[in-house]
């Protein structure tokens, strides 16, 4: 039986409510060393900003990100799994949604959690689905 996503997911993720701007967004990821900040909107996740999407959606088009909100570059539909749920279930929600990382939320949908392709494959070895993941072009 494969382990939960409670046991492999960074718990506690940085998060972000929607106005903030890109540029604290920017910050904690470099801060930090991350890659992505949850977007909430009164505690619930409601979205998620990458450095990708900072450069791509933001300054690629002369966006102020001092003044940007995230909410008008992060992306709103989100795949996203519980902690009880399985990396099983994980691994073959991130291949069917060609992402790398999902949120993981509790009831009330609020972040409790991320789940990175990197953290499936230290639970699950090298098998499966997680070269193709790797592999596959990144989501815009």
């Amino acid at each position: 039986m494969p382990p939960r996503v409670s046991d492999v997911m960074t718990a506690a993720p940085e998060t972000l409510p929607l106005d903030a701007t890109l540029y604290e967004a920017a910050r904690i990821m470099r801060d930090r060393g991350i890659g992505d900040v949850l977007v909430t909107y009164a505690g619930r996740l409601c979205g998620v900003v990458t450095d990708r999407d900072i450069v791509v959606r933001a300054v690629a088009e002369s966006r102020d990100t001092s003044l940007t909100p995230l909410g008008d570059v992060c992306t709103a539909e989100l795949a996203t799994v519980r902690p009880e749920d399985d990396t099983g279930t994980a691994a073959r929600l991130m291949c069917e949604r060609a992402v790398r990382r999902l949120p993981v939320v509790d009831a009330q949908h609020r972040p409790v959690g991320i789940v990175s392709i990197s953290d499936l494959a230290v639970a699950n070895g090298d098998g499966g689905p997680l070269p193709v993941i790797s592999k596959a072009p990144p989501n815009n």
